[in-house]
């Protein structure tokens, strides 16, 4: 076998080895192989992670480098803008082909440029059997955008008849991981692993604030396993208690499947397996919540924009009001004397990490109560989030403010005393989370909940004046890469 032409398989949010059909491929093509990470901060396309989400990638690739040493390779780290770090690499590893799994994000631009520049710089292999190998491979997500559109050939814009669609289609099986991963002869000696990790900067120091993330999660595509195998043995068949946020009930699957340690394939297959007696329904409800992201991520790629705008443009219109910065520190710090809400924000700075109903239940009291921009909101969690998600988190935010896709009516408030007394009515989640609740050191409410609902259903009038449902913008997106 030659080791003249490594391939490169540049890993992005897919840092696993099992089911990851970019580096299957490159198994297959039996060439070394070099295992790329590149830390991206440059590129406008791209949005810088949070501080959370930094935390998280440190940990991960650190899992991963020992991972790929088991195999006989090595994880190559890279720092820079991805048009021209890849091209550079590739001259300098002699590499003959570049794989990668595809993003849905605006991201795909750089994909599609660099997939043109390589084939253009090279020659086509497929055309005149020389040159760069450049593809790209289906991974991340069950259904790819582009498959699932309704009858006129257009996207969806309301769940269930997109998850319906979605079931119509077969999901594969997940891939092996590869039994070895042989690095180039000469990588010794060249520059190829020129960055250490320690020296991104990822980890948090002065202030130190990760004692609760280290204590709550542990990064890599083992911990993912871990935690999968745990959540269908012992907690599927609690699922329906789901809202129930002192209940153990839910996977704490979302920073692994946001980081690709585990792809939706793997999830698929283990939770069908465990499709046994008293989880059938759990089953086939929990799998409908991983559509919600690829419902999500299905609407980010024909609204590349989403975290930036409202996808329904009579929100446009919306008075939002400036926050003055004690409300918003107070909504930050988990101190604004609603009990449920606190309780989440708090869980949230100690863990990175929210309870999906007290998600929706403080973001609404952000919304509506406050009357603050959903961006401000989205903002905050994808700095704390260790499972901040480019779809996710903005789609989730303006389906709570009714400017997104199949979004609740503005009109619906989540009132979080109501939600604390039918989902946490011992209030053992609160107590957890905010231990002087009750006493005299707690402070009062900083505003009415009822008195505050209805001014804000008199800012929707606003919005009122437009059609609520009116189509977002159209948005040009590239081509799949």
């Amino acid at each position: 076998m030659t080791t003249d032409t490594p391939t490169v398989v540049w890993l992005r949010d897919d840092l696993r080895l099992t089911d990851n059909p970019a580096l299957s491929a490159a198994v297959q093509r039996a060439q070394p192989i070099i295992v790329l990470y590149l830390l991206d901060e440059v590129s406008p396309e791209l949005r810088a992670l949070g501080g959370a989400s930094r935390w998280w990638l440190h940990n991960s690739l650190a899992s991963l480098d020992a991972a790929i040493t088991k195999l006989g390779g090595t994880l190559t780290l890279r720092r820079g803008a991805a048009r021209e770090v890849i091209p550079a690499l590739v001259a300098e590893a002699g590499a003959g082909a570049v794989y990668w799994n595809r993003r849905y994000g605006r991201s795909r631009d750089i994909d599609a440029d660099l997939k043109s520049r390589l084939r253009r710089d090279a020659g086509d292999i497929q055309t005149n059997g020389t040159g760069i190998d450049v593809q790209s491979f289906h991974g991340s997500l069950l259904f790819e955008p582009w498959t699932v559109l309704n009858g006129q050939g257009e996207p969806y814009r309301v769940f269930t008849p997109f998850w319906r669609a979605c079931l119509e289609h077969d999901v594969r099986a997940p891939l092996p991981a590869p039994a070895e991963l042989p690095a180039p002869a000469r990588l010794a000696g060249t520059s190829i692993r020129s960055d250490v990790l320690d020296d991104w900067a990822l980890l948090p120091t002065r202030p130190d604030w990760a004692d609760g993330l280290r204590e709550n999660w542990t990064p890599g595509e083992a911990g993912a396993h871990e935690r999968l195998e745990t959540f269908v043995s012992d907690h599927l068949v609690d699922y329906h208690r789901r809202d129930e946020p002192a209940v153990p009930a839910t996977s704490r699957l979302s920073p692994h499947l946001r980081f690709g340690e585990l792809s939706p394939f793997q999830i698929w297959e283990q939770v069908q397996q465990h499709r046994g007696p008293g989880a059938g329904k759990n089953a086939a409800k929990f799998l409908s919540e991983v559509g919600w992201r690829e419902f999500s991520w299905s609407i980010l790629y024909n609204f590349p924009e989403l975290h930036r705008k409202n996808y329904r443009p009579a929100f446009d219109n919306f008075p939002w009001q400036q926050p003055d910065a004690a409300t918003l520190t107070a909504w930050q710090d988990g101190r604004t004397g609603i009990p449920l809400v606190d309780a989440g924000m708090r869980e949230l700075w100690h863990s990175g990490y929210m309870h999906n109903r007290v998600r929706m239940v403080v973001a609404s009291f952000l919304i509506k109560n406050l009357l603050v921009d959903w961006r401000v909101g989205e903002a905050w969690f994808w700095d704390t989030l260790v499972d901040a998600d480019e779809a996710n988190n903005p789609a989730s935010w303006q389906w709570v403010a009714g400017s997104g896709a199949d979004a609740a009516p503005y009109s619906r408030v989540f009132n979080p005393e109501l939600q604390a007394s039918k989902f946490d009515p011992d209030s053992e989640y609160i107590r957890r989370w905010v231990p002087e609740f009750g006493t005299a050191n707690y402070p009062d409410p900083i505003v009415d909940l009822r008195e505050s609902r209805q001014a804000a259903l008199a800012a929707y009038e606003a919005v009122k004046a437009q059609p609520v449902n009116a189509q977002p913008a159209k948005e040009q997106a590239a081509d799949p890469q």
